[in-house]
């Protein structure tokens, strides 16, 4: 499988910084997405943290000459990497009284051959994109969602609630966190969207799936999101990261080759 990756972040158009962070490896197919919180830039240092640690370990990992990660032992260093940097965070914030409080959510994706092992914390979301349907792969960490999981009210109704941004897991507020790690297939011509809430609060899932759906590049899908989100009031940081899952062509080329076709 071939991966094609693009992000984008903006400040939107209310807070006076950006919050969030954004990093990716299209060597080792690392994918990270973190929308920091807390007092006056604590959210910025602790998002940053969290992506710049988590890139430095993961990628230094997956790029071990002669390794071939397997999807278990992934997983494990995936929760020990996390592990220690949500240490770092909340040990920094215990320290630093300007950074009392502060915290950050986390998507972590390694796409591995045809399999994406996805890691997220918080309400900071990944969609999938696959026959033209989108599907939210990720569950939010947050109250809502689990009014929502309980029956006390339904989707619709969580659109308009006023609790929409309280979350209950986040990476660095507490001295032990749990990060949750499902595996995905991967199928040629999907295209993931992992996003801050400033995209999917602002922007409906119809008409994130109509920009996704839409032809032209990564770059101009990014930007067409970005655009609506801030349309739309721009009350968030926005950050983007786009992957475009492809047959690997030179892979297929040689088993036709092989097998006379």
């Amino acid at each position: 499988m071939m991966y094609e990756i693009f992000a984008q972040t903006d400040q939107g158009r209310v807070r006076k910084n950006n919050e969030d962070a954004l990093a990716f490896d299209p060597k080792t197919g690392l994918c990270l997405l973190a929308d920091g919180m807390g007092g006056y830039n604590a959210g910025e240092v602790a998002s940053s943290m969290a992506v710049a640690f988590l890139r430095q370990e993961l990628t230094a990992w997956l790029s071990q000459p002669g390794s071939r990660a397997s999807v278990r032992e992934l997983r494990r260093t995936m929760e020990t990497c996390v592990n220690q940097v949500n240490h770092s965070i909340f040990s920094a914030a215990w320290s630093n009284p300007d950074y009392a409080g502060m915290g950050t959510t986390l998507v972590a994706g390694v796409f591995l051959e045809a399999r994406l092992v996805l890691g997220h914390i918080g309400d900071s979301r990944c969609y999938r994109l696959r026959g033209g349907v989108l599907h939210q792969i990720t569950k939010d960490h947050s109250l809502l969602q689990e009014q929502v999981d309980a029956g006390l009210m339904t989707a619709e109704q969580a659109l308009t609630s006023p609790h929409r941004n309280l979350i209950t897991r986040a990476l660095g507020v507490e001295d032990a966190v749990s990060v949750e790690i499902n595996e995905h297939r991967v199928e040629p011509g999907d295209l993931y969207l992992m996003c801050s809430d400033g995209l999917s609060d602002m922007v409906l899932d119809p008409v994130i799936a109509a920009i996704l759906n839409a032809s032209g590049t990564l770059q101009q899908k990014a930007a067409a999101l970005i655009r609506v989100a801030n349309d739309g009031g721009g009350r968030d940081n926005i950050s983007v990261l786009l992957v475009q899952a492809a047959e690997d062509e030179t892979r297929r080329g040689l088993l036709s080759r092989m097998l006379g076709k």
